[in-house]
């Protein structure tokens, strides 16, 4: 991630076609060769910033209480991921926000951030046949509603300690890369003169998840997949409309909220069973 996090910064500071592999692996204290052993292309640098925002999403619709449905999950893990505060800050949106408007100006980059949606998609498939496996559903008592309520107050006071620890100067390593810029509002402005600002964040801590049911009974069925792609345009959609944007990640038109009305629009779709056949 240390490599991810100086491509970035390095991408918004100096702009995507003036940085070469041998900077970032410069900035990254590493040897050129070392970075092609990870890498093939400085693009492909970024993928684990991009994979770890989708993975993490992925992981909360997991760890989502067993009660709710998949369309409750699914919101349940927008709250949890996507409000700035929780998944992740509102300055480290900044960085999502250049990283993703760089995606669409760039070919190549724009492929790395395509290749992360299809295999998150693929990861949430897997999660939602999981869910599919689990213990039937039980509706939620009044006593079991309060109970989940503050389960998931205590959990959003933690992810936000963890967020503001991970993003904080102490909580970071030494580094010998250059101080990135500020993100820009435009990708134009990414050759303007640098100002300070914090580095982009360092990888949230994984979210404990629970022991999955045997892999035989967890493969993804071709619908669970469909709605996988479904809900992941929902949410990608929503980030990538935002991001063209100069507006605040927090609010209406912040990404959380663009997702939930993308997901509240699909209300009456059959998150949950196939529909049936036609004769």
């Amino acid at each position: 991630m240390e490599i991810a996090r100086a491509a970035a910064g390095l991408f918004v500071s100096r702009g995507l076609k003036a940085t070469r592999a041998e900077d970032i692996a410069l900035a990254a204290g590493i040897a050129p060769r070392t970075f092609y052993r990870y890498f093939a292309t400085k693009e492909e640098a970024v993928a684990p910033l991009y994979a770890a925002g989708a993975q993490r999403w992925a992981e909360a619709v997991r760890a989502a209480p067993a009660e709710l449905t998949v369309a409750e999950a699914l919101e349940h893990a927008v709250r949890h991921t996507l409000v700035p505060g929780r998944g992740v800050s509102a300055a480290s949106w900044e960085w999502v926000r250049t990283l993703i408007r760089l995606a669409g100006t760039s070919p190549a980059l724009g492929k790395v951030w395509a290749e992360v949606c299809h295999s998150s998609e693929a990861t949430l498939a897997q999660v939602l046949a999981e869910r599919t496996t689990a213990s039937p559903r039980i509706p939620a008592s009044e006593s079991t509603t309060e109970a989940a309520s503050a389960a998931s107050t205590a959990a959003d006071a933690a992810e936000v300690v963890s967020g503001a620890a991970a993003d904080a100067p102490s909580a970071r390593e030494p580094s010998s890369a250059p101080t990135p810029a500020s993100a820009p509002t435009s990708a134009s402005d990414l050759t303007a003169t640098p100002t300070p600002t914090p580095t982009p964040p360092a990888a949230a801590p994984p979210t404990p998840t629970p022991t999955p049911a045997p892999a035989s009974d967890n493969v993804a069925s071709p619908y669970q997949r469909f709605t996988a792609a479904v809900a992941g345009a929902a949410v990608r959609v929503a980030v990538e409309s935002w991001a063209v944007t100069d507006l605040p990640p927090i609010g209406r038109q912040g990404p959380a909220e663009l997702a939930l009305r993308n997901l509240r629009a699909l209300r009456g779709f059959a998150w949950e069973e196939s529909p049936a056949e036609e004769p």
